[in-house]
């Protein structure tokens, strides 16, 4: 009888021995510094404070998953307390599928090198959390941020970690993103509009224009996208700028489709198709972008 008692408990031990002794570690992090961030990559450098505190003892043995520590200040080293002043080097993902009114997310992600979420798990400590007012990064606009603790699997060990992840969301500034890569093919698409007014007979001129508006989208499009990296998906600065492309393919055509009909010298399909192009130029822009628009 005595020994169904202890291995009883003994099966009770151990079914509960991760709850009993996890050790729950008071993560707090402050971040006062964001510099050099390369939309290409992703990379960036964080200056922060970082707080954790426990109860007993605090394991200190951390590292970033998705980058390394420059430099690590030891400013409290208590067994139960402990503060640092760190600059990390580290790198997230991009998604530049609104480009240029993208946003993205820089993440500092932490685990504990050899303690597993059976020994360790890491609590947000919302009291020292959060972002200096005066965080700028040129060209962005810091939006929000959030702390939170996740469970990082690793499938192929068999493992579990708990991972505190402190997130800053930037969002690209629109107006001057706005100006910097729509106005110019909006004031593109102006002139290939007022080139359908002159005469017929000047349809030869026409053409050179048609076709200069083309090859000035064409080069815009590639600056554009000299200032990502190579992605597999359309931007919205693509999509904005193949609208554009169908508008402008569709006014060469129709030029080339009158000067043709001058040859034949068919006066009266000229003035139709004339009077047309323009109409069918404008609208298959706007319909196009609508597209886009209610899509994107």
């Amino acid at each position: 009888m005595m020994n169904r008692w202890v291995f009883l408990f003994a099966f009770l031990a151990i079914l509960f021995s991760p709850l009993v002794f996890a050790e729950k570690i008071d993560v707090g992090l402050y971040l006062i510094n964001v510099g050099k961030f390369d939309p290409q990559s992703g990379a960036f450098t964080a200056d922060f404070y970082l707080s954790m505190k426990c109860e007993t003892n605090c394991s200190s043995n951390f590292e970033f998953t998705n980058g390394r520590a420059a430099t690590i200040d030891r400013m409290i080293d208590e067994p139960n307390n402990k503060f640092y002043r760190i600059q990390a080097n580290l790198q997230s993902p991009v998604d530049f599928k609104k480009f240029p009114f993208d946003e993205q997310t820089l993440t500092i992600a932490i685990e504990d090198k050899t303690q597993t979420k059976e020994n360790l798990e890491y609590v947000v400590n919302q009291k020292e959390t959060g972002i200096a007012s005066d965080v700028q990064l040129v060209g962005w606009n810091a939006e929000n941020w959030n702390a939170s603790v996740v469970t990082s699997e690793y499938p192929i060990y068999g493992e579990e970690y708990s991972r505190y992840n402190f997130s800053i969301n930037l969002q690209r500034e629109a107006f001057s993103s706005m100006l910097k890569t729509f106005l110019p093919v909006l004031f593109l698409m102006l002139l290939n509009f007022l080139a359908h007014f002159p005469n017929p007979d000047k349809i030869t001129t026409r053409i050179g224009m048609h076709t200069s508006f083309i090859i000035s989208a064409v080069m815009f499009h590639v600056a554009i996208g000299n200032q990502l990296p190579p992605l597999g998906y359309l931007t919205l600065a693509d999509k904005f700028m193949f609208c554009a492309y169908l508008s402008l393919g569709f006014s060469l055509i129709s030029a080339i489709a009158i000067l043709e009909l001058l040859e034949e010298k068919n006066e009266k399909m000229v003035g139709r198709v004339h009077k047309a192009s323009g109409v069918v130029s404008l609208g298959l822009w706007i319909i196009s972008l609508a597209v886009v628009a209610l899509t994107a």
